[in-house]
C-alpha cells in the first residue's frame, strides 16, 4: 500500500437531490424531530434560487454528530430515484443500539410511515431498519450487532 492521498475521518455531509423541497424538509423533521440548521427553502419560488450554491440552491439542511444531511431542490417534478444508476444507492444513519431501531418502529408506525423490518446482518456486524423517503431514497439506520 501506498501512502494515501488523504486520511478521512468520516463524512462531513451528503447532500440529496429532491424533487419538492416543502415535502422533503417536513419528511426528514418529522423523522429526526428536528428543524434544519441551514434552510432557504422559503425562497424556493425566487427564480434565481435555483443558480445560488451561498443559498444552497432554496435547500436544507440537518446537522447531527458532527455530519450534515442536506437537501438540494432540483430535481423535475415527477423524477425518481434510482438505486441501480451511478451516484448514491442508499444512505445509512448509525444509532445506538438495536433497542433504538425497535423504537423507532415503534414511532414510524405511529407516524405512519412504511418501513422495512429490523434486519440482522451478521457479516457486516449491524442489525439495521430502512424506510423510503418522499422521493424512494433508501435510508437506513443501522445499530451495532449485540
Amino acid at each position: 500500500m501506498s501512502e494515501p492521498i488523504v486520511t478521512p475521518l468520516g463524512f462531513s455531509h451528503v447532500r440529496l437531490t429532491v424533487t419538492d423541497i416543502r415535502r422533503s424538509k417536513a419528511f426528514y423533521e418529522q423523522l429526526f424531530g428536528m428543524s434544519p440548521g441551514s434552510d432557504f427553502s422559503d425562497q424556493i419560488d425566487d427564480p434565481t434560487i435555483h443558480d445560488d450554491p451561498w443559498r444552497t440552491y432554496g435547500g436544507c439542511s440537518f446537522t447531527f454528530g458532527g455530519q450534515t444531511l442536506g437537501l438540494r431542490p432540483v430535481a423535475p417534478a415527477g423524477d425518481r430515484f434510482d438505486p441501480d444508476r451511478v451516484g448514491i444507492d442508499h444512505v445509512s444513519f448509525r444509532v445506538g443500539s438495536v433497542d433504538d431501531l425497535h423504537a423507532a418502529v415503534a414511532r414510524l408506525d405511529a407516524a405512519g410511515i412504511a418501513h422495512g423490518d429490523v434486519t440482522d446482518l451478521p457479516p457486516f456486524g449491524l442489525v439495521i431498519l430502512s424506510v423510503q423517503d418522499p422521493d424512494d431514497v433508501n435510508l437506513e439506520f443501522a445499530a451495532p450487532r449485540p
